[in-house]
């Protein structure tokens, strides 16, 4: 089953759109949802896409109070890491991140930690 990125929709257990808590990228063509809980699995979307996707998402974890982030992408070549590592670097909000232990996912994940701030500084060293 090949399904295109923009026909994605966050499902529950049950199989049933989440109605809540749900991130909408702003395409009217075709909205991605999904949920905001500190999980962004990146497996679903373009390399392109990833870098807007990871601001607005870490954006709406900060205002429902999510400091604790989670971003899966996967282990491949590292292209996509360096590109979440790229953007995190540039983002305000980002007070540091680091690879995953392995119950977590390896370097196929990152962790992050916000600010709870929006003034917050940033620590010399991000890794």
């Amino acid at each position: 089953m090949n399904e295109s990125p923009k026909k994605t929709e966050a499902m529950s257990q049950e199989n049933t759109p989440l109605p809540q808590d749900t991130f909408d990228d702003g395409d009217a063509d075709a909205p991605i949802e999904l949920p905001i809980d500190g999980v962004l699995d990146l497996h679903h979307f373009l390399p392109r896409e990833v870098p807007d996707l990871l601001v607005t998402y870490l954006d709406a974890c900060r205002e429902r109070g999510i400091r604790d982030v989670r971003i899966i992408h996967g282990k491949g070549t590292g292209a996509l890491r360096r590109t979440v590592h790229a953007a995190l670097e540039r983002h305000p909000a980002v007070r540091n991140f680091q690879s995953a232990d392995a119950t977590a996912g390896g370097w196929g994940a990152t962790l992050v930690t916000l600010w709870s701030e929006p003034d917050g500084e940033r620590e010399p060293d991000r890794r």
